[in-house]
């Protein structure tokens, strides 16, 4: 089942008073327990794409159905309340709340999104090797244990789609490759859909299709 259809979108910018076309009519389709990675040179428009479709920006054109509801069809508070209940977002920054605890960031989107699941919450500490970090602060963990606990939080709510942005740009190579099996594990546990967007030929290789854009195409 697909959970993430984009249809000929497009997205330009203007600099200097030129427009720039970032994406010119990008086809991708994702379907639920499959992991893409998004590959493509700087400029390419990877980030901008996963943007997009996490309704954080608005396209120009073209259209974005998630879950077979149109992104592009929704207002702020729409596309916040998607983000919130039906999305997983994963950065190289790892985002976590610095005054919250382990335990608090992990169940943080899954109590807004009124999806919190104490089973569910437990499954993810044991897999993501957490159970003795809960009461610590980010300031406290390493940047592999910081990345963790920010693919936990994104999963806790049981989105449809995982999104992450160089999710291990952060991470040194041992690091990064552990972090990717927790996470390719979990979304086949999940069952939901997966898109990475990395620079890494052997991550992309790791997932079960590689996606390539070029000049605003997908290649």
């Amino acid at each position: 089942m697909l959970v993430l259809s984009v249809r000929q979108l497009t997205k330009s910018y203007r600099s200097g008073g030129e427009p720039i076309n970032v994406l010119r009519g990008v086809d991708l389709d994702v379907s639920s327990g499959e992991r893409v990675a998004l590959t493509g040179e700087s400029g390419s428009g990877k980030s901008t794409l996963l943007h997009l479709i996490a309704g954080l920006d608005a396209s120009d054109g073209g259209d974005i159905l998630l879950d077979g509801a149109s992104i592009g069809a929704l207002d702020d508070a729409g596309r916040a309340a998607v983000r919130r209940e039906r999305l997983g977002l994963v950065f190289q920054q790892f985002n976590l709340v610095p005054s919250l605890s382990v335990a608090d960031n992990l169940s943080f989107q899954a109590r807004l999104a009124g999806r919190h699941d104490p089973a569910w919450h437990t499954e993810l500490v044991e897999r993501l090797g957490l159970k003795t970090l809960l009461k610590r602060y980010p300031e406290q963990l390493s940047g592999g244990q910081q990345q963790r606990v920010a693919i936990g939080r994104a999963l806790a709510v049981k989105p449809v789609l995982l999104l992450a942005d160089e999710p291990t740009g952060n991470l040194d190579e041992d690091t990064a490759d552990e972090v990717m099996a927790l996470t390719r594990d979990l979304v086949t546990r999940t069952g939901c859909g997966f898109l990475m967007v990395t620079h890494s030929a052997r991550l992309a290789a790791m997932l079960d299709r590689h996606v390539h854009l070029h000049a605003g195409r997908v290649a």
